[in-house]
Order: C-alpha cells, then sequence, then structure tokens
C-alpha cells in the first residue's frame, strides 16, 4: 500500500508538471510534498532506542544501560516506570523523552526533561517529600511493599565497593546475600533482627551463614554502625575432581572460545578472571608459554607452560582487541558453560558433569600435579599461592582420588653422578642408597 500511495502521489506531480514544463512546484504545494509515513515507532525500552530525542538516559551519569525496575503505583491509581542504571546504580521513574530546542545540549541536568522524583536517600528533605506524597499500595492483596530506603542503601553500598576496586563475584556475592537476608524478613538497619534470620535460615550451610555474617558485617562498617557478630566457623569440605575424560568431554563439545577458555584452566590451573584477563601479549607462541600477569586474591605472578594444541587453540581467535577474549563480561561465559554442561549431561546420561564449574578445573590441575609430583611447593608456585596451607589440601585430595589404586613404579639406579642427572632430568626422583648406588623412580 506505501508503494503504491508513493507511486500515485509521484505521477500527480508528473502530470502537473507535464501540462507546464515551465512551472516549477513551490515548496509549500501539498503535491510537492513527499507521502506522510504513519508514525508507528514507540520507543519502550531505552536499549533499543536510536533516535536522540527518544531515547532514555541515566539522569545521573547518562548512560542508556538501563534495567526495568517495577512499577511505582501512585496515590491516583497510575503507574509509572522506574529504571535502573546499570553504569552507576542510579534508580528514578521514567523520564520523558529528551526535546531537541535552541539551547540543547547533550548529558546536561538542563536537557533532561524528567517527572521522577528523587531517590529519598539523597537529602533529607526529599526523606520529608517521600513521607508525603509517596503512598504505594501493596501490589496484591496478602502482600507488602519492598523497603525502598534499604534497597538504595544496598546499591550505594555496591557502587562504594566498586569504587574500593573490589572484585565483580565480591560484589554480587554481597548483594546476593544482604537480598537474602532481606527476603528471610531480616532488617539491615536492626543487627539483633539480622542475627536471628541468620539463625533461622536452614538452607543455609554454616560456611554461607559465615560469609552472610561478613557481608553484613562490612555493610554496617561502611554505615558507620557496630554489632558483635555471631560467631559461625567455615565447614572444610573437600571438592568435586571429575576425571579427565569428563573435562575433555565437556571441552570438546564446547563453542569456539569457552573450550579454548577451558583448555586455559585445564592446562595452567588458573582462576577464571585470570584467564579472562589475558592479553595477546602474555602469550609466547614460540616457547608455547603463558603469563599469568593479572593475578586475583593475592596470588603471585607467574608464567606456566602450555601445550602445542593449546596455542593453536588460541592463535585460531580473532585478534580484534588487545584481550585474548574480547571485552565482554565474565557472565557471558559462566552462562555459556552452565548451558553446555547441561547439554552434555543429558546426552552422555552423566550428571557429575553439571557439577563441574570454571573451579573445578583449578582443583583438578594441583591435584594431578601433586599426584605426579608428590611436592607441595610445586602445586604451590603452579597455583601462585602466598601461603603454603591453601595448598596443603590438595594432599587430602589426592590421596582421596587415588586411594584404591596401587601405584605403579619405575624403578633405576644411578652409579655416578652423571647417570643421577640424567634420571632427575627425565622426571625420575631420589629414593635411597643401596650398595654405594642411588636408586630413583618415577610413577608410570
Amino acid at each position: 500500500m506505501a508503494e503504491g500511495k508513493a507511486c500515485f502521489h509521484n505521477k500527480r506531480i508528473l502530470d502537473k508538471a507535464s501540462q507546464n514544463p515551465n512551472r516549477k512546484l513551490d515548496k509549500s504545494d501539498p503535491l510537492a510534498q513527499p507521502p506522510k509515513q504513519p508514525n508507528t515507532m514507540r520507543i519502550l525500552d531505552p536499549r533499543h532506542a536510536r533516535s536522540r530525542n527518544q531515547i532514555l538516559k541515566c539522569p545521573e551519569c547518562g548512560s542508556i544501560r538501563l534495567y526495568k525496575d517495577g512499577l511505582r503505583y501512585l496515590s491516583d491509581g497510575k503507574t509509572v516506570q522506574r529504571w535502573l542504571c546499570r553504569q552507576c546504580y542510579y534508580r528514578f521513574s521514567q523520564q520523558k523523552p529528551l526535546q531537541k530546542n535552541q539551547d540543547w545540549q547533550i548529558n546536561t541536568a538542563s536537557a533532561l526533561l524528567s517527572d521522577r522524583q528523587v531517590c529519598e536517600l539523597l537529602t533529607e528533605e526529599s526523606k520529608n517529600l517521600a513521607e508525603v506524597t509517596r503512598q504505594e499500595p501493596a501490589q496484591r492483596e496478602g502482600t507488602t511493599q519492598p523497603d525502598v530506603s534499604i534497597e538504595g542503601e544496598i546499591i550505594r553500598y555496591l557502587v562504594w565497593l566498586k569504587n574500593q576496586a573490589y572484585s565483580h563475584h565480591t560484589i554480587r556475592s554481597r548483594a546476593n546475600l544482604l537480598r537474602g537476608l532481606m527476603k528471610n524478613k531480616a532488617n539491615l538497619n536492626d543487627p539483633e533482627s539480622v542475627k536471628e534470620a541468620i539463625a533461622n535460615t536452614n538452607n543455609w550451610c554454616e560456611t554461607t551463614k559465615l560469609l552472610a555474617t561478613t557481608a553484613y558485617d562490612s555493610f554496617l562498617k561502611w554505615q558507620g554502625k557496630t554489632w558483635i557478630p555471631p560467631r559461625y566457623k567455615q565447614t572444610q569440605t573437600l571438592p568435586f575432581i571429575p576425571t579427565e575424560e569428563e573435562l575433555n568431554a565437556l571441552i570438546a563439545t564446547s563453542g569456539k572460545k569457552l573450550s579454548t577458555m577451558l583448555q586455559i584452566l585445564k592446562e595452567t590451573g588458573a582462576r577464571l578472571g585470570e584467564a579472562f584477563k589475558l592479553e595477546w601479549t602474555d602469550i609466547d607462541f614460540e616457547r608455547h608459554t603463558i603469563r599469568i600477569n593479572h593475578p586475583e586474591k593475592g596470588s603471585n605472578p607467574r608464567i606456566l607452560p602450555i601445550s602445542e594444541r593449546l596455542a593453536g587453540m588460541i592463535s585460531a581467535l580473532p585478534e580484534k582487541n588487545p584481550k585474548i577474549f574480547g571485552g565482554g563480561s565474565l557472565q557471558t561465559f559462566e552462562t555459556s558453560l552452565w548451558s553446555q554442561r547441561k547439554k552434555v549431561a543429558l546426552k552422555l546420561q552423566n550428571q557429575r558433569l553439571k557439577a563441574i564449574t570454571f573451579h573445578t578445573f583449578r582443583h583438578w590441575k594441583a591435584t594431578m600435579e601433586y599426584h605426579k609430583t608428590h611436592d607441595v611447593f610445586h602445586v604451590q608456585r603452579l597455583l601462585g599461592h602466598r601461603n603454603i596451607q591453601n595448598t596443603a589440601v590438595y594432599i587430602t585430595l589426592e590421596n582421596s582420588v587415588f586411594q584404591a589404586k596401587d601405584d605403579e613404579f619405575h624403578a633405576a639406579v644411578a652409579k655416578n653422578l652423571e647417570e643421577a642427572c640424567k634420571l632427575v632430568e627425565v622426571g625420575f626422583e631420589y629414593v635411597c642408597d643401596v650398595d654405594s648406588a642411588k636408586v630413583f623412580r618415577k610413577r608410570k
């Protein structure tokens, strides 16, 4: 229909022009105007907005990376859309589209025409305003509205953690723990209520309760408050150690990026964040080494050998960014692994695959290395641990994994220093002296 109307409209202009060839069409003539197209575009989500005068932006930082954060229920029965900025965690209500005028500028306070209400956490005056104007009934019968002031305090606390250079995993973990306490009917302004909520949460183990206590303790210190924390202790549990065949099955069925990431973790025992920050300059394709130059949790930097296969997998990735895995987020890898292991577990009918995480590769590598060398200091250097007590757990893991198997060794005897050096170079370890000769062994 649109094409037909356009053709008919142009035909009328040509016919009228052919009657008087010297006639010039006036721009105000309706026949000279192009056909009007129906304006059916309606911006519902700021992430899909493209025009400058229709896009929604955060009034605090100007970012367009926004989340929908529920509805505001007004006293007259109307609802207003709420938004949460993913950049600065600022919450505001539905904005009017930006209107371009003579003095219009981008990312200025005058350019943001908004009917939002200021968050009541910013000033004392806005708290009084909220008490008078905001009367929000429950969304459905039998439920209550969440405490917006506490939620705002949590968001400001998370921003503070980010500014203090805490890791993304720590920030997300503490946010989930604090919101979990609120879900368990804990009042974060009352430490005794938090203690009761933690104690009565039956589906939390002792370690989770300890983490919740640590998260709330940090939250109170940020507020300038103190409390007497409960005494929970971390329960010692041994991590899950899969077989090498299970790890290889997961790597072989994954995509190019995910399989490369998993192979790096398997051969180096690095953490996910350490591997994610790898740059192209950290890979030595000639010597087949990889440099962990961005260690996490206070670990030591290290240079580790890699196989020729892994070097080929890394070189096959597109080199469009200084980082090997680009500028994405870790959450993308976590979602991909969760989906992939579920598919492979269903295909191979092996539910053990669902228990594999990125950190499982680190536990597997450390356990295998200790089984090969029985040298805890070698494993410590491999993992980058500063404290050897963190490495000692793999001694117990190695004993539990290989307790049912009989160790078999190759034995060799060295009669002089030259023979002993050659045996050490190929992996033999010294055992004892017998009749002026040295006995060495190596696992089969």
